[in-house]
């Protein structure tokens, strides 16, 4: 019986450490133990170890996943958002926690925005059980979770990262207008990607996708967008897309978090055009914008952290209709062992991969 998960460990200052953490003896109504088949390296797990995300240490980072449920407590009586669970069950599950009761949960229909939120791979050990982030053998879900059956159909590699960047896609593209025809997305990483294939599936004429590295660019195509190639600079991207769509661009989609990029997005849609910020998720992010340009183009600018549960529902639908149209398993690189983290966090610093695999 295993009594014991082996963790990666976040001690801030002192770095990783590979330990053994005790499994919970019983659970709670509403919790499930998971045991972690793959996880990958989400950007904002490498901003916490450079110190550029603030983080409350002890911590189990990670937050991307996909598992199969080996312990499950009584159910939860009065609130569930979940499908009936058996043992054995490979699941992916929210990025948050969410008490279901308060305004946001309730009112504002933002439960990502909870006023009683918990985010899995940012929570540190005193906070429940402590398995609370996914470079981990085990993961204990809360009640508030909710959580989704992956297909058998669909690769580790592919479902790990459904829970965080392809359900921030589905959250930013419920914000586009349904006429929208003509879309640029800023940024070909995971999330631009994504949704450069997202856009053509929901029937977008025209998607444009600017990068500035040449391996991102040659990609763009194959998720069914045109590459427009920023390394000459602003000039040259406003002359390439206005060549290919003088009227103005219905929608942009920011994804790379990059706040130069923002003019550019503002001068290139068409008036009454809607900006959904996504990236920018850094106080390093300060605008250059007037409202007189909001004001005069009558423009809609929406921002968009993490999503909702229909958002991951979404998700995990679109990759079991298109994971044979587009090449998804080839921006994920192959597992390195969880006990090697530092190792894969240095080839997610390459960006050779969107994505770096652990397997526990």
């Amino acid at each position: 019986m295993v009594t014991a998960a082996g963790v990666q460990i976040f001690h801030g200052d002192d770095g990783l450490a590979w330990e053994q953490y005790p499994l919970p003896t019983s659970l709670t109504a509403g919790q499930v133990l998971v045991q972690i088949d793959l996880a990958t390296i989400c950007g904002s797990d490498l901003h916490t170890l450079e110190g550029r995300r603030p983080a409350t240490t002890p911590v189990i980072l990670g937050h991307e996943a996909v598992g199969r449920v080996v312990e499950m407590g009584p159910p939860l009586i009065g609130r569930s958002q979940r499908p009936p669970l058996s043992l054995g069950d490979r699941i992916s599950w929210s990025i948050a926690d969410s008490c279901g009761n308060c305004r946001f949960c309730n009112d504002h229909a933002l439960p990502e925005k909870c006023d009683n939120l918990f985010k899995y791979g940012h929570a540190p050990l005193n906070d429940g059980s402590g398995l609370n982030g996914c470079y981990s053998t085990h993961i204990l879900l809360r009640p508030g979770t909710h959580i989704v059956k992956i297909p058998e159909s669909i690769s580790d590699a592919l479902a790990a990262p459904v829970n965080c960047a392809l359900a921030t896609v589905f959250n930013a593209m419920a914000q586009l207008p349904e006429n929208a025809r003509r879309v640029l997305v800023q940024g070909a990483g995971l999330l631009g990607l994504y949704a450069c294939a997202a856009l053509r599936e929901r029937g977008v004429e025209t998607v444009l996708c600017v990068d500035v590295e040449p391996s991102r660019l040659a990609l763009i195509e194959r998720f069914g967008a045109v590459p427009i190639d920023g390394t000459q600079g602003d000039d040259s991207v406003i002359t390439q897309i206005e060549a290919q769509t003088p009227e103005g661009m219905d929608a942009v989609i920011e994804v790379a978090g990059d706040p130069r990029l923002v003019p550019v997005g503002i001068r290139l849609l068409r008036a009454g055009g809607h900006y959904v910020f996504v990236g920018m998720v850094h106080p390093q992010s300060a605008l250059e914008l007037t409202g007189e340009q909001i004001v005069r183009k009558c423009l809609t600018l929406r921002g968009v952290h993490n999503y909702a549960p229909q958002h991951l529902d979404l998700a995990v639908s679109f990759l079991q209709r298109t994971h044979r149209r587009y090449p998804y398993e080839e921006l994920v690189s192959e597992p390195l062992p969880l006990q090697r983290l530092d190792e894969a966090m240095e080839l997610a610093r390459s960006r050779r991969f969107a994505r770096v695999a652990l397997r526990p």
